[in-house]
């Protein structure tokens, strides 16, 4: 069955610039006359997945979402940007009293990372950068009064890689993951000693899945 005209004009411009990326340096300057310089691939993907909260053993939805990213045809650089709709989480504190709050992800910079290759593979390395909010906490039901201003004193960077094993495609994308920690929180009122104490911690993971990628001309 033939490929609709648009998919098949996304796959050549995307296998364009990826061969623009592969020629090493050394044969451009073979060429007495250097070529002009591919532009960079504009791709946005659906992308939606969770990130788990080891402290809380909870889990945190993310998106569904667009991540828009600028692939530099030399040498793979990678941009982007990945806006996170507010989510809620909610666990147990001590075993058995129920917590919960809307949570938002607040982009601190820019996604900066690689798309290059691996041995056969073509893998994405990134990194994410946010502050991790917190508002409208509430213990047994009952609210915490954190305000609006409670979030991590520092961003947090979070990894967002093609796992071993797996290959990312340009157009169809693929599977991203990370671990990442989550540093103390700040602002949120006289319950800022309760929330250092529950949530911040090593080994939180982001489990991302991107797909449909659409080359922006």
């Amino acid at each position: 069955m033939a490929l609709p005209a648009r998919r098949t004009r996304q796959a050549a411009v995307a296998a364009a610039a990826l061969a623009a990326a592969a020629v090493p340096a050394t044969a451009l300057s073979a060429h007495a006359a250097t070529p002009a310089a591919a532009p960079p691939l504009n791709v946005d993907y659906d992308a939606v997945g969770t990130s788990h909260v080891a402290k809380t053993d909870s889990d945190v939805a993310i998106g569904p979402t667009t991540l828009s990213t600028t692939v530099q045809a030399a040498g793979g650089a990678l941009t982007g940007h990945l806006p996170i709709p507010q989510t809620s989480t909610s666990f147990k504190a001590v075993g058995f009293l129920p917590i919960s709050a809307k949570v938002d992800f607040v982009e601190a910079a820019p996604i900066t990372g690689t798309l290059g290759r691996d041995g056969t593979r073509t893998v994405v390395k990134s990194t994410a950068s946010y502050y991790l909010k917190l508002t409208d906490v509430k213990a047994a039901g009952l609210p915490a009064f954190v305000g609006d201003t409670c979030q991590t004193k520092e961003p947090i960077s979070v990894p967002a890689d093609t796992p071993d094993g797996e290959s990312f495609n340009i157009v169809s994308g693929g599977h991203l993951t990370g671990t990442f920690d989550i540093g103390s929180f700040e602002h949120c009122g006289l319950t800022t000693p309760l929330i250092n104490l529950l949530v911040p911690g090593s080994g939180n993971t982001l489990d991302l899945t991107v797909s449909n990628g659409r080359i922006k001309q």
